[in-house]
């Protein structure tokens, strides 16, 4: 499904030079966006004592601000949004594994802050924590500072030997072509000149942004409760906060090699059914959670639930550019991200009503599970149908234009037969 990048943007993404920069600075701002509020659930059982709250009141901590940063834009928005949207314009080719290796940045970051922020809590309280750990985001502004814009090449040559094959007829200049774009863009609203509504009425968006509604509402609970579910079964403080350590260590190695598996010659054209079977191994984790009993079962599904989610996390953005291509992925992402928004705000505050509701945590994760499996289903299902309808209107596509070229044939021979 992807197409060509000079039909897409204009012009030839570099996919290498300055474009590893670019993957480095995504990889810490993306880190810092996702990890951050997951490895404040360290502080939830204090917190909850402390202000004399249910779960489903603590979850909200970590629900506004992921929420915040998907809708309203405020805070780790600024460092998400910018982080997604430029990789597109380095990569084609190897979007995948700049993808897959930017958005390790998650698991790293999470992997070093849930010990961390243990350690700053046994010496500082969680607000004096609270308060180092906002100078330590501060350095992703050093991030942003790497964030430059691509050198778009034109290929202005091409126009040359349009213009001479055209036998002298003028050929637009890039000056008519700009006056002529913003004259269009003029008469447009502004809801349309920032965010492509259109994409409602494209087929792969529309699989896309209903299968990630329902998924969001079981994806970040499972993380979110997994320390305090570890505390529940009497799991001293630091073994639960290296729980969570233990789900990023897998999480990290898994996220760049699920890019390096989607950027395969024979995997990349389907990548969707790749994606399809990783949120649907999403979902068969959190079910089968419940039967881990033990501190050890808890490492063991900590180690199979960082698998699955490097796998949907890894593919979770390229496989919206594969649907949409590079040219309309920035609005598409705002588009999902401000829709998504409310599945975030209201995952994790509904799951831990299920938790002060039964008094147990097996069946918010029986719920994370169902929530997860349905839409990989769903994927399944709707891609293969997608991908059928593709592969017939390109069918179509090229039998048009083998019949236009025939037409032009015939009358150039008319033509010359005339003269």
């Amino acid at each position: 499904m992807p197409e060509k990048p000079a039909t897409n943007l204009g012009y030839i993404p570099p996919d290498g030079g300055w474009g590893w920069a670019i993957v480095f600075a995504s990889f810490i701002s993306i880190g810092f966006a996702y990890a951050f509020p997951k490895s404040l659930t360290i502080y939830y059982k204090e917190i909850q004592e402390y202000f004399s709250i249910s779960y489903s009141q603590i979850a909200w901590v970590s629900s506004v601000m992921l929420a915040s940063m998907y809708a309203a834009g405020f805070g780790l928005a600024f460092n998400l949004q910018p982080a997604l949207t430029i990789i597109g314009t380095y990569f084609h080719v190897k979007r995948p594994l700049a993808n897959g290796l930017a958005m390790t940045g998650s698991p790293v970051v999470l992997f070093t802050l849930a010990p961390l922020n243990q350690f700053l809590f046994d010496s500082f309280g969680w607000r004096g924590s609270f308060m180092i750990l906002g100078a330590i985001v501060l350095n992703c502004c050093v991030a942003g500072s790497l964030m430059r814009p691509v050198n778009k090449k034109v290929q202005v040559e091409l126009k040359s030997e349009l213009h001479e094959s055209n036998g002298g007829e003028e050929v637009p200049t890039d000056h008519q072509q700009t006056v002529e774009v913003q004259n269009e863009s003029d008469k447009k609203g502004c809801i349309h000149r920032f965010i492509d509504v259109s994409l409602f009425k494209h087929r792969g968006f529309m699989i896309y942004l209903v299968g990630n509604v329902v998924m969001f509402f079981g994806l970040f609970a499972p993380i979110v409760f997994l320390a305090p579910y570890a505390k529940h079964l009497g799991v001293d403080e630091y073994s639960a906060a290296f729980l969570l350590s233990i789900f990023a260590l897998v999480d990290m190695f898994v996220r760049p090699a699920t890019g390096l598996i989607g950027n395969m010659k024979g995997i990349r054209p389907r990548i969707q059914y790749l994606f399809s079977f990783s949120v649907s191994y999403n979902g068969v984790c959190h079910l089968l959670c419940p039967l881990a009993t033990g501190y050890v079962g808890l490492v063991i599904y900590a180690v199979f639930f960082g698998m699955a989610f490097g796998m949907v996390c890894s593919l979770l953005f390229e496989v919206l550019m594969d649907l949409v291509g590079a040219h309309r992925f920035s609005s598409a992402v705002g588009l999902v991200t401000i829709i998504e928004c409310g599945p975030v705000l209201l995952g994790p505050p509904l799951s831990g009503a299920l938790v002060d509701v039964f008094g147990d945590y097996k069946y918010m994760y029986y719920a994370c599970g169902v929530l997860m499996l349905v839409p990989g289903i769903f994927f399944f299902i709707m891609h293969y149908f997608n991908y059928k309808r593709l592969d017939e209107e390109q069918r179509q596509q090229r039998s048009a234009e083998m019949m236009m070229c025939e037409e032009v044939v015939h009358l150039r021979i008319n033509q010359e037969g005339q003269s």
